[in-house]
């Protein structure tokens, strides 16, 4: 605690004088463009990942970067969601999944978690994932659990649409969804080619391609 007291205090005598003006245009209003939606694991900072500053990006955190079907997990993660399109109007959402990922690989690894019963019946919105996973074959522990990351990220996809809010900015074209894993060791990106349902390297991508292209 000692560390968190003094990084405040750096902060308030620091980081804030450097960015007062933008506190201070921020203290009533955000419009941020994108909801990020990451695992909560202390490894991944949407903000320091994405190069973003305060008031640029909606972040959502849970255990497995999941996103309940609409109506099966009334709760933060829904109304977050809601919140995010419908009155922030953003216009992308990105799920980022990562490697080494504890839910993930409790999942494919299929660890009892009778002691933690809360965190049980979590990933069970990641059973689609994990029934997909589990009817192909892995040629060894750590091909298993990156498998299973790249699967969730997909079905969360697939979960974010069952949202009304999310439909509804989808059809009018209005919205984006991106599916990224980042590999903690590399500082690299995977995004899901939702066409061919593949992960190629972020730096592939078209629009990244777009802005390379421009520096």
């Amino acid at each position: 605690m000692q560390d968190i007291l003094a990084g405040i205090l750096k902060f308030q005598r620091e980081a804030y004088p450097e960015r007062a003006d933008l506190f201070r245009r921020l203290a009533g209003q955000q419009a941020p463009r994108a909801l990020f939606i990451a695992c909560s694991d202390s490894r991944v900072v949407p903000e320091l990942l994405t190069q973003r500053e305060p008031g640029e990006l909606f972040v959502i955190r849970n255990a497995g970067n999941i996103v309940p079907g609409y109506g099966q997990e009334p709760g933060g993660v829904s109304a977050s969601v809601e919140y995010a399109v419908a009155a922030l109007g953003v216009e992308d959402i990105v799920v980022c999944g990562h490697s080494d990922c504890g839910a993930m690989t409790a999942i494919a690894h299929d660890k009892d978690l009778s002691g933690m019963p809360a965190v049980a019946g979590w990933l069970r919105h990641a059973d689609c994932a994990k029934a997909i996973h589990a009817g192909r074959p892995h040629a060894d522990a750590d091909g298993k659990v990156a498998d299973m990351v790249r699967e969730n990220v997909i079905a969360q996809l697939a979960n974010l649409r069952t949202h009304p809010s999310v439909a509804l900015a989808l059809q009018q074209e209005r919205l984006r969804l991106h599916g990224w894993i980042y590999d903690i060791a590399s500082g690299d990106i995977l995004a899901l080619d939702q066409q061919r349902r593949r992960f190629v390297p972020l730096r592939d991508c078209p629009q990244v391609a777009d802005i390379l292209a421009g520096d």
